[in-house]
């Protein structure tokens, strides 16, 4: 064990509910005194930029398959993503869980129908929809919670129509995410029926999209279900159950990370009223300004790798069968990469930051979260120039995507 491990933060200390509204202090000191630890056998934590980069590059770095369990008693937190199960039992999971070469199938079959051309074609709808929740929460007099008015159906109304669901079920689509999404956290963090809950939604998920599968195939139409429907290359295809696991990945990532990008990048700009008096005066900084709140606050706290192989990293050996643990939050705070990173600047050259991870699994969906942001924190500050808080927000229970569960402002 080498010197950078003798002042390790504890798991407690790492998941410990108060720090929830601010980890990054707690964050900058592990950096200072412990940039990797190893606070139970086979657990390293790793803090630094350079260091969770280097894993996110790495395919000695991976998920665990079949029955091997980490030092929480749990899956890795990507890979726990089990949402049915094959003709032999076996879980089926997104390309999220999964290493190479399974990956890389599922992933180019998946890319195929979730194009550039694609995201760029839904940005005159995506300006409606979010001129639409805004021309409703600024008729409000009083105060809104902007997670619920705002935040959260903005991209809950995206994916709907990106896959051509009933906008009338999109409160079932709400809730299949936030239960889906809290159980992403460490088994140990989650009591029994929040893991219980969020097997009921996977199951009633499925069965909604089996239904909606089998009208697509029958009958295409110009959509993203279909698309994945009908996606094949060299005769491969995504099987029922693997188009199920990618579906539900694209509910969570479609909308729980947007929703955390919007609600946490407007808190921060309202906590720095200077930045969100520039945003304002010089809107085409939007783009430099997403990349910058991405940074600052990111909607993903955290990830797990496991240890395909040995592998040594910054000088710290980490043996095959070892699960390390990357704290995204604090390599995006890390002054060895970004000068001044506590500081919120939004005309900042834009950065290396982690939030949309690195390597073979890098985000598919950051061109879309990317333009919901945009769009969404673009028009909030032109078109509300009374923006500020009008009570204490509050924040969900999740560790990994971490975000607000409420964000009381006044618009006008």
């Amino acid at each position: 064990m080498t010197e950078t491990m003798a002042s390790a933060p504890t798991l407690q200390a790492l998941f410990d509910p108060k720090h929830r509204a601010d980890p990054y202090p707690d964050y900058r000191g592990w950096q200072l005194t412990a940039p990797i630890s190893e606070p139970v056998d086979r657990l390293f934590v790793l803090t630094k930029h350079k260091d969770c980069t280097a894993v996110l590059r790495d395919l000695r770095f991976g998920h665990a398959e079949g029955d091997e369990a980490g030092p929480l008693r749990a899956k890795p937190v990507d890979a726990k993503e089990y949402t049915l199960v094959d003709e032999n039992g076996n879980p089926v999971r997104s390309f999220l869980g999964l290493n190479p070469p399974d990956h890389s199938r599922l992933r180019k079959l998946v890319s195929k129908a979730f194009t550039p051309r694609m995201i760029t074609q839904l940005t005159p709808r995506i300006e409606q929809i979010t001129a639409e929740l805004l021309d409703a929460a600024l008729a409000v007099a009083g105060p809104v919670d902007l997670i619920r008015d705002f935040a959260s159906p903005l991209p809950v109304v995206v994916i709907s129509e990106l896959l051509d669901v009933p906008l009338a079920d999109r409160e079932r689509f709400e809730g299949w995410s936030h239960q889906l999404a809290r159980a992403l956290d460490p088994d140990f963090l989650l009591p029994a029926e929040v893991r219980e809950s969020a097997m009921r939604a996977r199951e009633e998920f499925a069965d909604y999209f089996r239904e909606l599968v089998a009208l697509r195939r029958a009958n295409p139409g110009d959509d993203l279900l279909s698309a994945l429907v009908a996606v094949h290359d060299q005769g491969d295809v995504l099987t029922e159950n693997e188009l199920l696991a990618t579906l539900i990945l694209l509910l969570i990532a479609g909308h729980e990370t947007t929703v955390n990008l919007i609600g946490n990048g407007t808190l921060a700009l309202l906590h720095h009223p200077d930045q969100l008096a520039r945003l304002r005066d010089e809107p085409e900084l939007i783009d430099r300004a997403v990349e910058e709140l991405l940074r600052y606050d990111s909607p993903v706290q955290l990830t797990f790798r496991y240890a395909l192989e040995d592998a040594e990293v910054g000088g710290q050996a980490i043996p095959r069968g070892s699960f390390a643990l990357l704290l995204i939050g604090a390599a995006n705070r890390d002054a060895e990469e970004h000068t001044d990173p506590d500081a919120l600047d939004v005309g900042r050259e834009p950065s290396r930051h982690l939030a949309f991870g690195q390597g073979v699994h890098f985000c598919l969906g950051a061109p879309l979260a990317r333009l919901e942001g945009r769009i969404a924190l673009g028009a909030l500050t032109q078109r509300a120039p009374g923006l500020r808080l009008s009570g204490e927000p509050t924040w969900k229970d999740n560790v990994v995507l971490r975000g607000l569960a409420t964000l009381p402002v006044t618009l006008r």
